[in-house]
């Protein structure tokens, strides 16, 4: 069973996707919408869900560093909860605080100039957030 996971923006998704074991996250691709149309990658995800037999969706969640949820992480949860109702998938919800300052320093680290950092970055942020939820789910199974 592969699990997707999603860094939900304003104007972009970065899709990272599990292998068949559930060890591994890939990074698949950016998908932009106008700002805030996010029901406009409906049907792409629609797709990966049909063609990897997908479940489950991590969609990562952007919490303040205090542990609450403003207006970015309530649009994601709106988001998570259309996502579940539309295409019949479960949806886990998973803390992403500092996921993209951390692709943005994986990619300056790998000598990326800033216009292709900006074009993988929520990309790398969702392999970043997939990987977390994978790797706590083998460790809990341990």
């Amino acid at each position: 069973m592969r699990i997707l996971g999603l860094d939900v923006g304003s104007r972009t998704v970065g899709i990272a996707l599990s292998d068949e074991m559930g060890w591994t996250a890939q990074g698949m691709e950016t998908l932009r919408f106008p700002e805030n149309q996010l029901d406009q990658v409906i049907p792409q995800l629609a797709e990966y869900i049909r063609r990897y037999e997908i479940q489950t969706i991590v969609v990562g969640l952007p919490k303040n560093m205090d542990g609450t949820i403003g207006a970015r992480g309530q649009f994601c949860l709106e988001f998570g909860q259309k996502l579940q109702a539309e295409l019949s998938v479960d949806i886990v919800f998973w803390d992403e605080r500092l996921t993209t300052v951390a692709a943005h320093k994986y990619l300056i680290e790998a000598d990326m100039s800033r216009k292709k950092r900006k074009k993988v970055v929520d990309k790398i942020a969702s392999v970043l957030i997939l990987q977390s939820y994978l790797d706590s789910k083998s460790s809990a199974s341990l």
